[in-house]
């Protein structure tokens, strides 16, 4: 059951799961993807201090198994991803995904993909034996791969095979993903369930990849009404951003009554991010993740997009301590900060302009809010 009344801090025990052996592998140097952004967060959570405290713990996750990746990817789509990272080439690779410029070939991401998805298959074992509250992985948040199809950096669907190992335990699952990108392969995993409520904040698929997550996408037979779409437009700044979680998100995961939470926290709507248009501070972030805190139910946490690594670190390092009641421990703002442009601590900044968008973002943010208070809010009596 969820707790609505405002609650004192509370311990809780909280994983960041993290395989050294995840550090060995990187996309082309090429690829706006970097996989060093985990690696930097880690960085940063050891110098402030962030990772030995009393409940915040760390561990390594596991590879995940091909008979675990068969419960959403194709086995033909698993054999080409191996081939291909032999160096086998085959015809399937095009249209399968493989071999573009988002999701190009190379050695090591049959691997790479294998220990990020089985991290967060980890973090879901650890929160479902109650070794965990609260279970991180900043090297997961593949939501765009379709079961036999790689799509805009992601080859394997770490959180939709999490999901589904959760709803498959039982459990009432409630997904949040807060990438700039919809998550399209997320939604597409559950879009005929009722056991798993997706709910997507991102910039509007008419300006931005992959052109889908739209009000009227609301999930079709048993899963109808339980796949929400928060589309937003160019420019959302911070108070767009927590009015459309507090009018739409929040309510919808609230009357759904989940079980347990599971988090994609891409930071690729932080203002200055190259391959979007959002102007996000983190501290938006940090503000929905204290109201989810709220729920007092067991969070898994994924990483995803981010494509400015310094932002995208410190964002990520800022989650961290906020998930696990530590945020800014160090008295030394700059702890564990060399080389950013910003010496405030893991928070942004304010940004006191809006580059003369507001108007137009809130206007027509309102239009996106009216079409979801007449389809998927009220389909839940909201």
């Amino acid at each position: 059951m969820i707790d609505t009344s405002p609650s004192r801090e509370q311990a809780r025990k909280t994983v960041l799961i993290h395989s050294p052996e995840i550090e060995r592998y990187a996309y082309p140097d090429s690829s706006p993807f970097k996989t060093q952004r985990a690696v930097r967060t880690r960085s940063i959570l050891l110098s402030m201090g962030l990772l030995n405290g009393p409940t915040a713990t760390e561990r390594p996750g596991e590879q995940a198994s091909r008979e675990e990746l068969l419960a959403l990817h194709s086995a033909d789509y698993l054999d080409v991803l191996q081939k291909a990272d032999a160096g086998h080439f085959e015809l399937d690779f095009l249209s399968m995904g493989l071999g573009s410029e988002d999701c190009p070939v190379f050695s090591g991401m049959w691997d790479y993909s294998r220990l990020a998805c089985g991290a967060s298959l980890t973090g879901a074992r650890l929160i479902l034996s109650g070794d965990a509250q609260i279970a991180i992985n900043f090297s997961g948040g593949f939501h765009h791969a379709m079961p036999d199809r790689a799509s805009g950096f992601c080859y394997l669907n770490d959180v939709a095979l999490a999901c589904k190992l959760l709803a498959d335990s039982g459990k009432r699952v409630c997904t949040i993903d807060l990438d700039v990108h919809h998550g399209d392969g997320v939604q597409a995993a559950f879009y005929s369930r009722s056991d798993v409520l997706t709910i997507s904040m991102h910039e509007s698929g008419k300006t931005l990849f992959p052109g889908t997550g739209f009000e009227d996408e609301v999930g079709s037979g048993p899963g109808e009404g339980f796949c929400a779409n928060v589309p937003l437009p160019v420019g959302t700044y911070d108070g767009a951003y927590r009015l459309a979680f507090e009018e739409a998100v929040e309510p919808l995961a609230r009357a759904y009554r989940p079980d347990m939470l599971v988090v994609e926290l891409g930071m690729d709507g932080l203002a200055g991010d190259p391959l979007a248009h959002l102007n996000l501070t983190n501290n938006v972030f940090a503000f929905i993740l204290q109201r989810l805190l709220s729920f007092r139910i067991p969070i898994l946490a994924t990483g995803g997009g981010g494509y400015h690594t310094e932002h995208t670190s410190r964002g990520w390092a800022l989650c961290f301590s906020v998930l696990s009641g530590q945020e800014e421990p160090s008295s030394d703002p700059e702890a564990g900060l060399d080389g950013s442009e910003w010496h405030g601590g893991l928070r942004d900044r304010a940004l006191l302009s809006h580059g003369g968008q507001r108007q137009r973002v809130d206007e027509e943010l309102e239009a996106t809010l009216e079409r979801l208070r007449a389809g998927i809010l009220s389909f839940h009596g909201l």
